[in-house]
């Protein structure tokens, strides 16, 4: 069962954790996010692109532009011309995209606090929160690190020592967080590393002796199905299918959605099939090597997980949309992050430039040849990759390409956020914390804007009913 319930931690609050400019899912305190379907913050010159659906890149041409109804907003085909980022700031760790506000003033009361941790086979990554407007919530703290807990499981089958010290170490500052707070309601997760290692479990009976912490081993429908919830609200509201990925450190997560049915609202009624593979950037990289990556061994990276992903396409059930419908793949993971970083040139990652942002077919493989023609030192000096990166990178590049060859598509949208913003999301639409106002006070509040129409439309000298 989920682990969930009122904080119990405790512990002195640790300052001056190390913070990596890479590391993905990365909030800042005091940034309001909301799950929409907007984009990351518009990008640099060199990719003001305009993606599948034409969507503007001003977040106030935006907002013009769903006032307009009828036949304006149908002209755009799909896909249409080139499209900048979407402008939204990156969310907070990961949500959809979506505008940061400011803190609210000092004595203001702020709502009940959630917490959500994902232990993952490469990062260990912390969200806190507390519910705003309805589908928003704002970021309060975040932690993320790389640990590589899953470091050398795919040879021996179990955790390592100097593996389970970083992530243990995470962890201390994870619980050290939490118990400076006051937590309403949390979930804490352990994904691949935790599931696969033959002493996962009885590591986190040694992270609940030392932090606290009571982390829950989820499956990996679970994992497919958090990320769906995290990120699926930048799913294009025009598409017809769009496959959602997560390329992990140990397993890679694939979900189909299909949005030909307008009575299915719900991204969890969208989702037709899923499948979640046995390899990650971690696996891939400790099998074949990730420091000198050719050309040919690249290849070979590819072809593997290609055959791994073969059953689930031809048993696919988008097959005839995804030939020849409005389609597009979204990603959420390290691997595109980087790659959307590398392309826009970035001096430092940005995620407020890189959420939501879409990416070209050409795009991808421009920047994945240019990393093929890196060496590793390059690759760990580029900012957008660094030392904790470097080795992996080309790995999660290979699976990606596996990925676009069972689902051509000439648009990717990327995502930086994911299981932790779908925990947030469902814990909070379980406590209905964006309950809708009562009756009378709807019913008042819609009586006056009807009065305020009539009247206007009596100062015009139209007809009021």
């Amino acid at each position: 069962m989920p682990q969930t319930g009122a904080s119990s931690f405790s512990g002195d609050r640790q300052e001056g954790a190390r913070h990596d400019p890479v590391s993905d899912l990365i909030g800042e305190p005091g940034e309001e996010s909301r799950f929409g379907s907007r984009g990351g913050e518009a990008a640099e010159a060199g990719s003001r692109e305009r993606g599948p659906s034409g969507g503007a890149a001003n977040g106030k041409k935006r907002r013009v532009r769903r006032r307009v109804k009828g036949a304006a907003a149908d002209k755009q085909s799909y896909p249409n011309k080139k499209q900048k980022p979407a402008n939204d700031s990156r969310q907070v760790d990961g949500q959809s995209p979506s505008r940061h506000r400011r803190a609210p003033a000092a004595g203001t009361a702020p709502g009940p606090a959630y917490a959500a941790l994902d232990l993952g086979t490469n990062n260990c990554r912390l969200l806190v929160a507390v519910p705003r407007r309805h589908g928003h919530f704002r970021v309060v703290d975040s932690f993320s690190r790389i640990v590589r807990l899953g470091e050398g499981i795919g040879s021996s089958g179990r955790l390592g020592e100097a593996a389970m010290d970083r992530a243990l170490a995470a962890l201390k500052i994870c619980a050290a967080k939490l118990g400076s707070r006051r937590i309403h309601r949390y979930r804490l997760i352990a994904t691949e590393a935790c599931r696969k290692a033959a002493n996962g479990a009885q590591f986190l009976e040694r992270v609940k002796r030392d932090t606290g912490m009571n982390l829950e081993i989820v499956d990996r429908e679970t994992e497919a199905r958090l990320a769906a919830e995290g990120c699926g609200t930048l799913v294009d509201r025009k598409c017809d299918a769009a496959m959602l990925f997560d390329i992990g450190g140990g397993s890679t997560e694939l979900i189909l959605i299909d949005r030909r049915d307008p009575a299915r609202r719900r991204l969890s009624d969208q989702v037709r099939a899923w499948t979640s593979l046995p390899v990650g950037v971690i696996t891939l990289a400790e099998r074949h090597g990730g420091r000198v990556v050719t050309r040919p061994l690249f290849e070979t990276m590819v072809e593997e997980v290609r055959q791994q992903l073969r059953q689930f396409a031809d048993e696919s059930p988008l097959g005839e949309v995804w030939g020849s419908g409005r389609v597009h793949l979204l990603g959420t993971s390290g691997t595109v992050t980087t790659l959307a970083g590398v392309h826009l040139e970035l001096p430092r990652y940005d995620r407020r430039k890189v959420d939501g942002i879409w990416l070209a077919a050409n795009q991808i493989d421009r920047v994945t040849d240019q990393l093929l023609a890196m060496k590793f030192e390059e690759r760990a000096r580029n900012p957008c990759i660094g030392s904790d990166r470097a080795d992996l990178v080309l790995a999660g590049c290979a699976i990606l390409q596996a990925i676009r060859d069972n689902w051509p598509s000439p648009w990717l949208r990327v995502a930086d956020r994911g299981l932790r913003e779908g925990l947030l999301m469902q814990m909070m639409h379980e406590d209905r914390v964006w309950r809708s106002p009562r009756r009378g006070r709807k019913s008042r509040r819609a009586g006056g804007r009807r009065a305020a129409r009539d009247n206007d439309r009596a100062a015009a000298g139209e007809t009021t009913h």
